[in-house]
């Protein structure tokens, strides 16, 4: 959480681009050995389980359902429908990840090998579609919530567990199964809250009995028993004790302010509850976290479960040697966690952190650098406003052995970083390493910058890099545009320097391996790469005159020797550097220039004409006539076109009216083919065959689209032209 996001980097790049539905293959990442948390739960995603709702996504734009889910892909449940999942471990409870309609709640029915559970998942959307208008680029978002349930039952590996929607229309993205341990039992010699008047039903206001309970137990344990407590304001004064409960599943206490304090002496433990809030709106003013400010040194945090919160941990003051470890951070409005200065030895491992509204883990070097510490092993996935992991500044930061996947908006998987957002700010100093991380479907489009952000992210924003940042042993999966970014985000031109990239696996990155936008250098090595979108890099650095960003090739590296060619435009996902002569038998229309009267979101005209049936343009919704116009590079005999739409079955037979037209000029167009109706059916492929008079030759191919009985906008997955007939 920051208390601005407002700033707007101008761009020398007039196409802003990104990665439409079903552009990007989803695959497992071949993970390095030591990426992710040791996670007590195995996942599921819905879209591999059985039902009988609707598959939804991919998505990769800024503000859909879709895009927001595990994968970009989810399960839509209208009444009576249901989902059912497959156990993977033996398992006595499940955390369902789920969206509802805004403004919207209720139930879903729970059933155990066809059997109907006497309990119910309640499904809401209060906490969601949060709404950040002060962060310039940002759109409703934070459309998931996470709901959990014990089932009362043991059940095995290959038993069934379905959900079934009744009353309310309910996405579901994935479910956790879990084999919860029985409540523990109560330390001896600790004080329990109950014994100071707290009240396990959740009715009575508990806040004095911690209070009193935190006081007596001064160098000892302070118990949580099983139940569930009501706080209606923060601890404070908090040092040299523990705070315990009997397992976050059964110790619950409901606040969305447990600790605020500037200070403490350290020495403070927490660890085996829940603290679930009711933060349903993100005020940066308000400290609605579960710490705000210190907990001293020497201290940890551990075993918990922390819910409906703006930050789980919002660090300042001295927090030196803290180690949080084996927690869950889930449906913050903003941050999971961020060392705010001064943070020394800290450790931050082996959590798991879903549906983040902001970086999910960040370090930011406001007042006194962070030093000395670390986010290692942690599991990351869709943080929807910002980055995995950010680290603003600090000396000698290491980030190591993560897993993250599915960014969404303004942000990268991993971002290294000297943007300040306000001073004093302490930059980047001496070594940063960046080893063994695995990331997954990262990098976003940033609409302030009409520009996407990488995979992995060097951001000189507010000054140059002068750290040695060391990125090592790095695997990029499916990431919707590059896997490396090298950028003074603030658009001044400051040198990214000082890199070295050693070891790196790259797969299905949407445009290129490297995005250098500006002066700097860095080697490579031993960096494969499979799969590139557009070219192996682009090198532009901004503003034009500020410097070149140079490549050092240090051996080993294979897949990605091409350069983009033109700064004048970025490349769009999967378009490839144009061929200029594809040849009299081959398809004259792909890759080549393509724009239009319109388009939606980030269904841009150059899907069209990217050779992947799958992806698709979209024109401006409620626009008729709308056109595509596609320039085959020189005038050319074509005597057919074959126009597509996406092939799956989703795509409903559809009715557009399209006029052909062609000119060899650009300017003045002529029609080739009348207003005519062409249907598009799946059961036929979807796609449509228009002979042209025999003689036309043309340069630009322009179609206009003036009706389409499926969809408010024209739409083309794929245009094609052939010189023959």
């Amino acid at each position: 959480m920051h208390p601005t996001r407002t700033s707007v980097r101008l761009m020398p790049v007039a196409v802003a681009v990104a990665l439409a539905a079903g552009l990007v293959t989803v695959t497992a990442p071949a993970a390095h050995a030591a990426a992710g948390a040791d996670l007590p739960f195995t996942s599921v995603e819905a879209e591999s389980a059985t039902t009988t709702g609707t598959a939804i996504g991919p998505d990769f734009a800024q503000g859909t359902v879709a895009s927001e889910a595990s994968g970009r892909r989810a399960v839509r449940l209208g009444a009576g429908q249901r989902v059912e999942f497959t156990v993977p471990r033996a398992a006595n409870a499940v955390n369902l990840a789920y969206s509802v309609p805004d403004g919207q709640s209720g139930t879903l029915d729970v059933y155990v090998n066809g059997q109907k559970l006497a309990k119910t998942l309640p499904v809401t959307s209060k906490y969601s579609y949060v709404d950040t208008g002060w962060i310039t680029g940002s759109k409703t978002h934070h459309f998931y919530d996470n709901a959990r349930l014990l089932l009362g039952r043991d059940v095995r590996a290959g038993d069934k567990v379905a959900f079934q929607a009744t009353g309310v229309q309910v996405t579901v993205d994935v479910a956790d199964f879990e084999q919860v341990a029985g409540a523990a039992g109560q330390p001896a010699g600790s004080v329990s809250v109950v014994s100071k008047g707290a009240d396990p039903t959740g009715q009575g206001d508990s806040t004095q009995a911690f209070r009193d309970a935190v006081a007596a137990a001064r160098g000892g344990v302070v118990w949580i028993p099983p139940g569930e407590y009501r706080l209606t304001s923060s601890l404070s004064g908090v040092q040299n004790v523990t705070l315990q409960g009997a397992g976050h599943w059964h110790s619950i206490v409901r606040s969305s302010r447990f600790i605020d304090q500037t200070g403490s002496s350290g020495n403070v433990h927490i660890k085996d509850f829940a603290v679930i809030g009711e933060v349903t709106e993100r005020v940066d003013s308000n400290p609605d976290n579960f710490v705000n400010g210190s907990l001293g040194p020497n201290s940890s945090v551990s075993g918990m479960w922390l819910q409906h919160l703006k930050v789980g941990l919002w660090l300042t003051g001295t927090n030196d040697n803290l180690v949080v470890e084996n927690n869950r951070f889930l449906d913050m409005t903003a941050d999971g966690l961020n060392l705010n200065g001064n943070a020394r030895g800290v450790k931050v491992r082996h959590n798991f952190l879903r549906n983040q509204g902001d970086d999910a883990l960040a370090m930011w070097s406001l007042n006194a650098p962070d030093v000395g510490s670390s986010f290692e092993n942690n599991t990351i996935t869709q943080p929807n406003l910002a980055n995995g992991i950010a680290i603003y500044g600090g000396t000698d930061i290491t980030v190591r052995g993560n897993l993250i996947s599915d960014t969404n908006a303004l942000g990268s998987g991993i971002a290294i970083s000297n943007q300040k957002f306000l001073d004093p700010f302490h930059p980047l100093s001496g070594t940063i390493t960046v080893d063994g991380n695995t990331l997954v479907r990262t990098g976003a489009m940033n609409p302030n910058w009409n520009h996407p952000m990488g995979a992995l992210r060097v951001d000189s924003y507010d000054s140059a890099i002068e750290a040695q940042v060391r990125i090592t042993n790095t695997t990029v999966t499916d990431s919707p545009y590059s896997a490396f970014e090298f950028v003074s985000g603030g658009g001044r031109g400051f040198a990214a320097k000082n890199i070295t990239v050693d070891g790196a696996t790259v797969r299905n990155t949407g445009t290129v391996v490297v995005q250098a936008e500006t002066p700097g250098a860095a080697t490579f090595r031993n960096v494969t790469a499979t799969g590139v979108g557009a070219a192996g890099v682009y090198n532009c650095p901004y503003p034009a005159g500020s410097g070149t960003f140079a490549l050092t090739d240090g051996g080993g590296n294979t897949g990605w020797s091409s350069t983009w060619s033109d700064c004048s435009t970025w490349p769009q996902p999967g378009q490839g550097n144009p061929d200029p002569d594809p040849g009299e038998s081959g398809n004259l229309a792909k890759g080549r220039p393509a724009t239009a009267t319109g388009s939606q979101d980030v269904y841009t005209p150059g899907k069209a004409v990217d050779g992947d049936a799958d992806t698709y343009w979209e024109s401006a919704n409620h626009a008729f006539p709308q056109a595509l116009t596609v320039d085959l590079g020189s005038s050319r005999t074509v005597r057919r076109l074959v126009l597509k739409l996406p092939p799956s079955a989703a795509w409903g037979a559809r009715t557009q009216t399209v006029t052909v037209l062609g000119s060899t000029d650009g300017s003045t167009y002529s029609t080739v083919v009348g207003a005519t109706g062409h249907r598009f059916d799946p059961a036929t492929g979807n796609t449509v065959t228009i002979p042209l008079p025999a003689g036309t030759s043309l340069r630009h191919l322009r179609l206009s689209v003036s009706a389409n009985t499926g969809w408010p906008a024209a739409q083309f997955s794929e245009v094609e032209a052939y010189s023959t007939s």
